[in-house]
């Protein structure tokens, strides 16, 4: 016989009363799903199916926050992606700092590695077609009405082009 497991754990207390005090209000709801996404499909449930329409909004909006590093090719974008794998690590290990620029043969730590990937799993990192097909899927699972989109890239330019990408991607 199949075991499904323990149910889902509920959303962090905190952000279950931010996505139904939103939801009592009828007002947008906003997560921080780039940096913190555990709790996001829990939480956007809690404020969907609370949700009370108000004279400013009537039904819900939700908006997500997403870590977009686009480039020419899947390999630069990867390049690019471990500044801020590095500054997750050094914040992790009690080191905060400045971003710091990519790394090409990056290693960290398995359990640090590991906390890192879940930290930033709602993060799209690719050439143009990848950070194009990464962007929709992410809007149609979470049913996203608007994406904030952040891109730590170390160097300026970079930076730039990653968001012209982005942004030729959401159309």
């Amino acid at each position: 016989r199949a075991d499904p497991g323990p149910p889902p754990a509920p959303p962090h207390p905190r952000r279950a009363r931010s996505a139904q005090l939103a939801a009592h209000l009828g007002l947008p709801y906003a997560f921080a799903s780039h940096f913190a996404p555990g709790d996001m499909m829990g939480a956007i449930e809690i404020y969907r199916e609370r949700f009370r329409p108000s004279p400013r909004l009537q039904k819900p909006y939700v908006m997500l926050g997403l870590n977009v590093i686009g480039a020419e090719t899947d390999d630069e974008a990867k390049l690019l992606f471990t500044s801020i794998q590095q500054a997750f690590a050094n914040l992790r290990l009690g080191r905060p700092g400045k971003m710091p620029p990519p790394k090409a043969d990056l290693q960290l730590d398995p359990m640090v590695a590991h906390g890192i990937a879940q930290a930033l799993s709602c993060s799209v990192v690719g050439g143009p077609d990848k950070v194009k097909r990464g962007i929709a899927e992410f809007a149609e699972r979470t049913g996203a009405d608007e994406l904030m989109v952040t891109g730590s890239v170390w160097d300026h330019q970079k930076r730039l082009r990653s968001y012209e990408i982005a942004a030729a991607a959401i159309g």
